[in-house]
């Protein structure tokens, strides 16, 4: 598990994405799984849903409870949420093992653009779960333009058409990034901007791994399904460069010249977060639009 072959590699460098399949364990996502389980339970019983789905697996109760009281979103992604076992999972080594093939370099850091999505069936468009085409270049600052930084889109139930895969755009990126404005969705692409090029259907089964460019462009399907496509959005790249988020925490995952610069404290994690989080938020929007 982890390792990608050349030809993967190659192709990454060329269509600046690559679906990988069987890059994660049942047991690196387990954890994250088991927290986001406890993490529903307990708002449930807050918010006093009156059906409280408990017999429902992971893959259906949070629509459940979601169909009943919207509320059960609020709080959820991981830097409001800070759970012990996400703060673990950025250490993922299978994860960064792939990553570092792709960056070329066992120098990484977490980026603090990291999200965690419980798709529901919403087939509105612009909503949170239907992210418009964008690029993810163009929710930070200019500074990281020539960051290497690389997206993980990895699901914790297998995403496949029905329950709203992403469709994303090969080789693209080579076009840098493109005009964007605003939208109830956040940024995304201009229309007459958007590039005439056939979808990839990126379809993944539960372990597998969507990695995109900065710059390549993608958006979300619908769900059309009673069930909940999960997943997460993590971005790593290499230390030392600049994230387009310089307001919120980053930190070394990786580093073989020096080992002990890894951030092991979820403690001191959790802290940067509150600490980033009770600032105002900069004049100057992270997502580039107009």
């Amino acid at each position: 598990m982890g390792r990608l072959t050349d030809a993967q590699v190659a192709q990454f460098k060329t269509d600046g994405v690559l679906v990988a399949e069987g890059v994660l364990d049942d047991s690196d996502l387990a954890p994250i799984i088991e927290g986001y389980t406890r993490w529903i339970e307990a708002k449930a019983q807050e918010l006093a849903i009156p059906d409280q789905a408990s017999n429902e697996p992971f893959e259906r109760r949070f629509a459940r409870l979601h169909a009943q009281n919207k509320d059960i979103e609020r709080g959820m992604d991981v830097m409001n949420a800070r759970l012990p076992e996400f703060f673990a999972f950025l250490h993922c080594q299978n994860l960064l093992d792939a990553v570092q093939q792709l960056l070329g370099t066992p120098e990484l850091i977490a980026s603090p653009i990291q999200h965690l999505r419980g798709k529901v069936a919403d087939t509105s468009e612009g909503s949170y779960f239907n992210v418009p085409w964008h690029q993810d270049a163009a929710v930070t600052w200019e500074e990281a333009d020539h960051s290497e930084i690389i997206t993980c889109w990895l699901p914790l139930v297998d995403a496949t058409v029905e329950n709203g895969c992403m469709e994303i755009l090969p080789g693209v990126w080579k076009q840098g990034v493109l005009p964007h404005i605003g939208g109830a969705g956040g940024a995304t692409i201009r229309p007459d901007a958007l590039p005439e090029v056939a979808p990839l259907i990126a379809a993944v089964k539960k372990g597998g791994v969507v990695f995109m460019h900065r710059c390549t462009p993608h958006h979300s399907t619908p769900n059309l399904t009673d069930t909940v496509r999960w997943s997460l959005d993590l971005r790593f790249q290499p230390t030392g460069t600049p994230t387009g988020r310089p307001w919120q925490p980053s930190f070394v995952v990786r580093s073989e010249a020096n080992p002990e610069s890894v951030e092991t404290d979820y403690n001191a994690w959790v802290a940067a977060w509150v600490e980033a989080l009770s600032k105002p938020a900069p004049q100057k929007s992270a997502h580039r639009t107009g």
